[in-house]
């Protein structure tokens, strides 16, 4: 082959290695953004079972958070929302928090179960795993209170 001819392929080739490795980093740079936020968040977080086991033991609802570890609303909600004190106080009052990774065998349960496919979903739930209602999204504390 011909010094010309294989030119083209070495470039497509060396643009298709940057365009992947440029991925690959900033799922890197968000996973450790979102491992970084919620190690600060002061919510309890358990699984789904542990959530429903400990909210038919407390007479509370469950508050269901799926999201994903690297996304950025995910993680907005986390900091600005489920970190502020007043909000944490509201929750743990009168639900059980349960996280559920969307990457994970039981986000996939979770979607399949509610039919849900975006993140973040906040839904509240029954003891018994009956969907009550979905929350909207928001970035606000103040707009989130009045919706627990």
């Amino acid at each position: 082959m011909s010094e010309s001819k294989r030119t083209p392929w070495l470039k497509y080739a060396l643009f298709a290695a940057a365009i992947a490795a440029a991925y690959f980093i900033n799922v890197e740079v968000q996973t450790r953004l979102g491992e970084n936020v919620l190690e600060k968040m002061p919510l309890e977080r358990h699984s789904l079972d542990q959530a429903f086991a400990k909210a038919k033991a407390e007479k509370k609802l469950v508050l269901a958070d799926l999201s994903a570890i690297w996304c950025p609303s995910c993680r907005s909600l986390d900091k600005h929302v489920l970190s502020n004190a007043t909000v944490q106080k509201a929750i743990e009052q009168k639900y059980v928090f349960a996280r559920i990774e969307y990457e994970s065998p039981e986000g996939e349960a979770f979607m399949e179960r509610y039919n849900t496919r975006a993140f973040p979903t906040l839904l509240i739930l029954s003891p018994e795993g009956e969907k009550v209602r979905e929350l909207p999204f928001t970035t606000e504390p103040s707009e989130f209170l009045p919706l627990l």
